[in-house]
């Protein structure tokens, strides 16, 4: 919207109208001002209205204790470090105020660290950690292994939310053993009633595919005979990873494409015969 200045141009004593962050003069297109200076709110809303005048600070997370709300002592460099140091302890100590909240803290870290060491999505680490909160809340984790929730949650939140991960890769990656995995696990899914079904071969196959560098071609052929091992019941009681990995490399062999046995087999983490036990079965 322009607004007209009482004053005239300094070069033909012509008008001069202000436009946006310019005064231009109307006779001779003069510039005879600027104003860069941004008179809107110092906020940034990221919401349909003017309700959230959020303007710092890291958004909240459900993967840490506190939310993300915590604050810390910075370091200056300029002396008095053993003064700083000191502060910056007991301010520490202070953020865990009781055991829970330190068993929190140690779970939660475990869980960024295997989402790390399995490149999984910051959705899989929030439904983790909130999976890890619930399990806290309905008192599952006395006598039991703080790790072992920690991967039971990761695999949990994985089951419900389609991504292919199995046991075994989870395991390899976690602190937890075994026993301590299938402990907290069979514990979260009795009382916390968990929406998880059993694991499809399919859900594995575009995965291996990418590892083996596999066309599309090969991974619809293969997505639809992990389909039919289903259908067929050949799936039932095995391995879903190895299903998979038979079934890529049927379909690999149809379409002309080149991997081995042991090469599937090693993308899937099982053995060269379960791949050829699949195999042999879905060539049937």
């Amino acid at each position: 919207m322009s607004t007209t200045r009482a004053t005239g141009c300094p070069e033909c004593d012509g008008r001069l109208t202000a436009d946006g962050d310019e005064t231009v003069c109307e006779g001779c297109g003069l510039v005879v001002s600027t104003d860069r200076l941004d008179r809107g709110p110092e906020w940034r809303s990221f919401e349909d209205d003017d309700r959230n005048p959020a303007r710092c600070g890291a958004p909240l997370t459900r993967s840490r204790h506190d939310r993300g709300l915590s604050t810390e002592i910075g370091r200056d460099g300029r002396g008095k470090n053993r003064k700083w140091s000191r502060l910056r302890r007991q301010h520490r100590r202070t953020q865990i105020r009781s055991k829970r909240e330190r068993n929190q803290v140690y779970g939660f870290t475990e869980i960024r660290r295997l989402m790390g060491a399995l490149e999984l999505p910051d959705r899989i680490r929030d439904q983790s950690c909130s999976l890890f909160e619930s399990a806290q809340s309905e008192d599952l984790l006395r006598g039991r292994s703080i790790e072992g929730f920690a991967s039971a949650a990761v695999y949990a939140a994985c089951r419900v939310a389609g991504v292919s991960r199995t046991t075994d890769e989870i395991l390899d990656a976690a602190k937890a053993t075994a026993a301590e995995h299938r402990a907290a696990y069979d514990a979260m899914n009795r009382e916390l009633g968990l929406p998880v079904s059993a694991a499809e071969p399919a859900e594995f196959v575009a995965r291996f595919a990418s590892e083996l560098d596999l066309g599309q071609a090969v991974r619809r052929r293969a997505r639809e005979l992990a389909e039919a091992a289903v259908e067929s019941g050949h799936a039932n009681g095995r391995n879903p990873g190895g299903v998979a990995a038979g079934a890529l490399y049927l379909a690999a062999r149809r379409e002309g494409e080149t991997v081995t046995q042991a090469e599937a087999a090693d993308v899937a983490d099982v053995t060269a015969v379960t791949v050829r036990t699949t195999y042999q079965a879905l060539q049937d």
